[in-house]
């Protein structure tokens, strides 16, 4: 709340518990006293009474009023808009702002936050089942040493995903948060039953394709769902909880690749595994509530009440429906934006900064190393190379779990540009372990601890925080849009890198492909320099003006 928001005339002085604080931009003699944040004696014209009473959930007092934290759930500056028009017109405070309850703990959504995460499980798992096995079933499958068709049973799954990715929005707003989950879930089942009994490469193509449909919607139906259940006061670490699960689904799949060596077959197991979590997502969304936002934008008032119930418990209610109902009728006003309205004046930077993320993201060879690190390290020598792989797979969830700590210290933009760096710095080491002769003897070496930094530096900001800041840089009026144009991005060029990696490391050496992935670091870094702006304690509005000046 700033002090805009309404005008209070006469001297204005706060009591919290007992100490004054003096808030300038106020006039008149009053005193507020909270627990029960309470306005006494006020002498205004626009307020009538001689009290009204004010909800407060945590206060923040700095100079010229500075900021008042109201970390309530779904709470928005939209509430603020309704609390200053309601002032404005004589209305009373005690009207324009419900109670404060104590609810249930902010930890009472986390088995419904876990639940959507077994999506991030399966689409981190089935990024990286392929590692490992891909020789074996290339054996089996009598595709071996046949680099363009081990490229397609790679990068299928990327191409279903990139279907999938432009798909889960509008089925998530059809059919609710929960239904899509459900639906989501049968080609993820279908898809990995296929891949574990396939005896040719068409079939085990068929299997990739559905199960890259599947991540692809979750892709965007994961942070979705969480975003709309999650508290605000536990929303940006919960939003780090997406990314940490798919790394942990990256790390499961290359753990479950070691028992390989001594048996050829288990490629199969390792693909029929991913039906399990597959299951238990269809079955865990019939016990979660849906989203109450969605539930409320379809005029289901009485569906959205029992689900703010159950996750916020029966007191919050009343603050929560009340949050979205102005929410609603704050962003009226405009209809929804169409896919060529993304690309107008007023758009256009905010959706280019978005697809760019995304796009750097992947160009600078994330996927290739998740990939493609087991060949990788069995080419420099190194005895284990499933292992190795894995130790990799540990990296990034170390990092992503650091990077949820950092993301609200270090500030967005910051760990952007440190992770791009050190990854460009990694790569760049790389290179040299392959190239340098008096590096010759400790190729092996290096190839592991270069290719654990640059996880290391790429789960610290350029993995976790683009899908953090699309809903912070997007508008809600083209958001669903920009999110799934992003995503798209985020898709093809994973799509183009799984399908000509091996074949540009054949043509040209895998030492120049990771010299081209540093170059592309140090691009992202001067990009990010220059055109994405801090979201660290900025409100929404201020993100949108930054980055769409005219609107």
């Amino acid at each position: 709340m700033q002090a805009s928001t309404f005008m209070v005339k006469g001297n204005l002085g706060i009591e919290v518990r007992n100490r004054k604080v003096g808030i300038g931009g106020f006039k008149g003699s009053s005193s507020v006293l909270c627990s029960n944040l309470r306005f006494v004696n006020v002498n205004d014209n626009n307020l009538k009474g001689n009290s009204c009473k004010l909800s407060c959930g945590s206060v923040s007092m700095g100079a010229g009023f500075g900021r008042l934290g109201l970390d309530h759930v779904l709470m928005s500056s939209t509430k603020y808009r309704s609390v200053r028009a309601q002032a404005a017109s004589g209305g009373d405070l005690e009207d324009a702002t419900p109670e404060k309850y104590q609810g249930k703990s902010s930890a009472s959504v986390l088995p419904y936050v876990g639940v959507a995460c077994l999506g991030a499980i399966l689409f981190g798992y089935h990024l990286g089942v392929v590692n490992g096995a891909l020789d074996y079933l290339s054996a089996d499958l009598a595709i071996a040493g046949n680099a363009v068709l081990q490229g397609w049973v790679v990068s299928i799954l990327l191409a279903g995903a990139t279907v999938g990715s432009f798909t889960g929005g509008s089925l998530a707003d059809q059919f609710g948060r929960t239904r899509t989950f459900q639906l989501d879930a049968i080609p993820l089942a279908i898809g990995a039953y296929l891949c574990a009994t396939a005896q040719s490469v068409q079939i085990m193509m068929i299997g990739r394709l559905l199960c890259g449909i599947g991540i692809g919607i979750s892709s965007a139906l994961v942070p979705l769902y969480i975003s709309e259940i999650s508290p605000t006061e536990i929303r940006g670490a919960l939003g780090s909880v997406n990314q940490l699960f798919i790394c942990i689904g990256i790390l499961a799949a290359l753990v479950a690749g070691l028992p390989l060596a001594g048996n050829p077959l288990w490629w199969r197991t390792m693909f029929g595994i991913a039906t399990i979590p597959s299951v238990l997502l269809a079955v865990g969304m019939g016990f979660c509530p849906e989203s109450p936002r969605w539930l409320f934008q379809q005029g289901k008032i009485a569906e959205a009440q029992k689900a703010v119930a159950a996750l916020y418990g029966k007191e919050r209610v009343p603050e929560v429906i009340n949050d979205l109902r102005t929410s609603v009728q704050g962003g009226s006003s405009e209809p929804e934006a169409g896919w060529f309205d993304l690309f107008s004046k007023r758009y256009r930077k905010v959706v280019s900064v978005g697809a760019a993320l995304f796009l750097f993201q992947q160009m600078a060879g994330i996927n290739a190393v998740v990939y493609y690190s087991t060949s990788v390290f069995r080419s420099a020598g190194i005895a284990s190379d499933v292992a190795a792989s894995a130790l990799v797979g540990a990296s990034n969830v170390f990092g992503t779990a650091v990077a949820s700590s950092l993301m609200d210290k270090q500030g967005r933009k910051s760990l952007l540009m440190t992770s791009f760096s050190g990854m460009a710095a990694s790569m760049l080491l790389l290179s040299l372990s392959f190239t340098w002769k008096v590096l010759a003897p400790y190729s092996g070496t290096l190839a592991v601890v270069g290719t654990v930094l640059y996880v290391l530096s790429f789960s610290l900001g350029a993995g976790p925080v683009p899908a953090l800041l699309l809903p912070e840089i997007f508008a809600s009026r083209i958001r669903a849009k920009a999110v799934a144009l992003s995503l798209g991005m985020h898709w093809a060029s994973n799509f183009i890198i799984g399908l000509y990696f091996l074949s540009v490391v054949n043509k040209f050496g895998i030492s120049t492909v990771y010299l081209g992935f540093a170059s592309v670091c140090l691009l992202a870094v001067l990009y990010i320099a220059g055109n994405v702006v801090e979201t660290k304690g900025r409100s929404l509005e201020e993100i949108e003006l930054a980055l769409s000046p005219t609107v």
